[in-house]
């Protein structure tokens, strides 16, 4: 194996114990006291709350961009009235969870990366280690947990700004007929279209909050190595967004 290739080989599989690891260390130290539920609401509002204008503007202009493409070309087949169907379940389904996800790897994930990478090489978390509290219950199970609560919620209000948007560039745009594109919007989606699109968020919000995680609490080289963990905690999130999502895409459907 020519030496270039194989410090990367050892480097991808080195990330993905450290990432199997982490995983299995949030989940073993999430029933085991002490509870800081005040640390948990704090991050819910820095990841959920914080992160909803972002969220509901990007779901807004996606609803409103797949009814202009979809309505003239639909149109040509006399089936714009479907209009309504193919936003909502493309929202609910997919644009909303992956989009949703995306924004809150940039804005959050990196924000977990930056934070955790300062308290590295500041040697915070080796305080911490010292003082017999460990770093992954401390802060990684309030992060992880708010994640996967918070995506969810905020996918709920995606789904619903997206179809508002949908609405407003079909009817009030192209003139298309209020009560057919509301009765439509609703008639072919069921239970599975939304409750796939829920657990899709719920397993993206972990992950995020995992790798952003990861990449700050193995942060090496002082500031510039915070830099360095912040791009990756994004970059690394945001592929592991896309590939999970083929795979969980597979299973629900």
């Amino acid at each position: 194996m020519s030496g270039w290739l194989r410090p990367r080989i050892e480097a991808f599989f080195v990330e993905v114990g450290r990432f199997f690891v982490l995983l299995w260390r949030v989940f073993a130290w999430t029933p085991r006291p002490p509870y800081d539920f005040r640390q948990l609401g704090t991050q819910m509002v820095r990841i959920g709350v914080d992160s909803v204008p972002v969220v509901l503007l990007t779901a807004l202009f996606t609803g409103g961009v797949m009814a202009l493409q979809t309505f003239a070309t639909l149109k040509r087949f006399n089936a714009e009235g479907y209009v309504g169907s193919l936003v909502a379940i493309s929202m609910v389904r997919e644009l909303a969870p992956v989009l949703s996800a995306l924004i809150l790897a940039g804005r959050c994930g990196s924000a977990m990366g930056a934070e955790l990478g300062t308290m590295r090489v500041t040697e915070q978390i080796d305080a911490l280690e010292v003082l017999a509290t460990d770093p992954v219950h401390y802060l990684m199970v309030p992060r992880a947990w708010a994640a996967t609560l918070m995506l969810p919620a905020l996918v709920i209000l995606a789904n619903g700004i997206g179809i508002a948007g949908g609405y407003v560039v079909s009817v009030g745009l192209f003139g298309a007929n209020p009560v057919t594109y509301m009765a439509n919007t609703f008639q072919f989606m069921d239970w599975n279209d939304v409750s796939s699109g829920l657990v899709k968020s719920a397993v993206f919000g972990l992950l995020i909050a995992i790798v952003g995680c990861q990449k700050g609490f193995y942060t090496t080289g002082g500031a510039e190595g915070v830099g360095r963990s912040t791009t990756r905690a994004v970059v690394l999130a945001s592929i592991t967004i896309l590939v999970s999502d083929f795979f969980l895409t597979k299973l629900l459907y």
